[in-house]
């Protein structure tokens, strides 16, 4: 029984708003999806490099898969400094995902499967033309005041929509909302340029792999990141002056030429085109009361490293999953602190990765351009200088090692960041590798039982039965939750390989795939359960 009848509110119609109400109803929880525009609006491909766990997420919403068969799949990132190549980089699967590293998209498309599946399910309601232009909230619920976009029913053009809680997803540019929640938004703009043209054409040979180019001679002292996508359509992204104007340059000619230095002589068509700056920012607090903020709205970052959209996803989820268990009565509103503490750390990771990447595109004075320099002369030759290259280290899930709900193991520390393209070693916060696991005689993935409540995994030694009976009063609250020995839904092994899971260990999954904790006692269920999930 849900303890807050009212829907949750989520603000911006968006791929992380999207994401958010799919997933909320999904855990049976009413939705109220509510966007300033009048309708979908035409914005070109914009985030279109979706990484293999965001697709996963999806996936539980039932369109990871598709978006992952129509997207153009990559799996290596080229590095190049001039004409010459540095270093290609992998991507490490300690399981057996479905899905690809990479798969680039466009963002109308995602949004569009999105819409699809959000238009079938009869706990969201979608309400287009709805401004939001003030929030207040008390003990039992937010209630939020709508400017209607013309057409739109209510009286005098304004509406209120009462809901339990709200998650804002409404993009970069919700400077009134983070204002009338009393939130700062520090951080800083970067005065570099940046192109961006998606350019139709024929490049089979880069047609599988990102390259990114250090000062190549056509475009002398700055970068060039070149992504394939779907229908022979090629992102070209220039690094380009300050003064940089994209009208005079199409008037001239100089951007046909600009383009024609990347491609050759061959045919092409811009299909889309765009010139803007990049920022690095971040809200103080990304929960508010019964407010959660999420995606561009509680941060933003440069997309040197696709960190963009595949960080505010994972908010989504972070945000559902813990809104959905305080809703339904199985945890208390304690747990919302924790989705700060978890995203916020989330995204000054995101900002402290992508902040050293531009410090190494744009370098700020001549002893940094000679560091530079020296180190992409060097990287040629020298593994230790090519460690040093930084052209975006490539977006991975974040690891919850330092959460409040993580139970630290002693025999499983957290090794640090590990080098890019690899995955940590498992252990308490990672998200977990994913890998076929047998229940009830079906097949079904690790993550997708995770996703289904709070999973325990018993190792060898560990009997089920014990483990249920210490955690009668969960099971009696109505929370959903899974108990399975290894044995049972892993007779491949596979699971336990790649757990590394050792005699007597009892595994804990949370609800997003993380894990929560690796006991070595049934006896310290109970109070890592308590830990993960504060009484309601």
């Amino acid at each position: 029984m849900t303890h807050h009848l009212g829907p949750v509110l989520v603000i911006g119609n968006g791929p992380v708003g999207q994401t958010a109400a799919l997933l909320l109803a999904a855990w049976e929880v009413p939705v109220v999806l509510l966007d300033a525009r009048p309708e979908r609006d035409p914005i070109g491909s914009k985030a279109i490099c979706q990484q293999r766990d965001v697709l996963d997420i999806w996936e539980h919403v039932g369109v990871g898969a598709q978006i992952a068969a129509e997207g153009l799949t990559w799996t290596e990132a080229v590095t190049l400094y001039r004409d010459s190549e540095l270093f290609r980089q992998g991507f490490v699967d300690r399981g057996e995902s479905p899905f690809p590293p990479f798969v680039n998209i466009s963002q109308a498309r995602t949004e569009k499967l999105l819409d699809e599946k959000i238009a079938a399910h009869p706990l969201i309601d979608v309400r287009w033309g709805h401004r939001v232009v003030g929030l207040e909230q008390d003990d039992d619920g937010v209630t939020v005041s709508c400017e209607l976009a013309p057409g739109v029913e209510g009286q005098g053009g304004v509406a209120e929509v009462r809901g339990s809680y709200a998650v804002v997803c409404s993009g970069a540019r919700s400077e009134a909302l983070r204002t009338c929640l009393g939130l700062t938004f520090e951080g800083k703009t970067f005065t570099d340029q940046f192109l961006i043209c998606d350019i139709r054409t024929d490049l089979p040979d880069w047609a599988f792999e990102r390259r990114f180019y250090f000062d190549p001679e056509w475009n002398p002292g700055r970068q060039v990141l070149i992504h394939p996508c779907p229908d022979s359509t090629f992102r070209i992204d220039w690094q380009v002056p300050p003064e940089y104007d994209l009208s005079v340059e199409e008037a001239s000619g100089a951007l046909d030429e600009r383009i024609r230095h990347v491609i050759g002589d061959r045919d092409y068509e811009i299909v889309w085109k765009s010139l803007y700056r990049f920022h690095s920012r971040q809200v103080d607090r990304m929960r508010i009361g019964r407010v959660l903020l999420a995606g561009d709205a509680a941060h933003l970052v440069s997309p040197f490293g696709a960190r963009g959209l595949n960080s505010g996803v994972p908010d989504a989820e972070n945000a559902a999953w813990k809104l959905a268990f305080v809703v339904r009565g199985w945890a208390g509103e304690e747990l919302l602190d924790s989705y700060h503490d978890e995203r916020h750390a989330a995204a000054a990771e995101n900002i402290e990765v992508t902040t050293a990447t531009m410090r190494f595109l744009v370098p700020q004075n001549e002893q940094e351009w000679c560091e530079r320099r020296e180190i992409l002369e060097a990287a040629g030759s020298q593994d230790s200088a090519r460690a040093r290259v930084d052209s975006g280290r490539l977006a991975e899930p974040f690891w919850y090692v330092d959460s409040p709900l993580t139970t630290a193991c002693g025999t499983r520390p957290f090794g640090g960041r590990p080098p890019r393209g690899e995955a940590p070693a498992v252990c308490p916060g990672v998200l977990v590798p994913d890998v076929q696991v047998t229940v009830d005689g079906a097949s079904v993935r690790l993550r997708e039982l995770a996703r289904s409540g709070v999973t325990v995994l018993c190792g060898e030694g560990v009997d089920p039965a014990a483990v249920r009976e210490a955690l009668g009063a969960a099971t009696e609250a109505g929370m959903p939750l899974g108990v399975h020995a290894l044995a049972d839904v892993d007779p491949r092994g596979a699971v336990a390989a790649a757990l590394e899971a050792r005699p007597g260990e009892v595994f804990v999954l949370r609800p997003d795939a993380h894990l929560a904790a690796v006991l070595d006692s049934v006896e310290l269920l109970a109070p890592t359960l308590a830990r993960l999930l504060p009484a309601a």
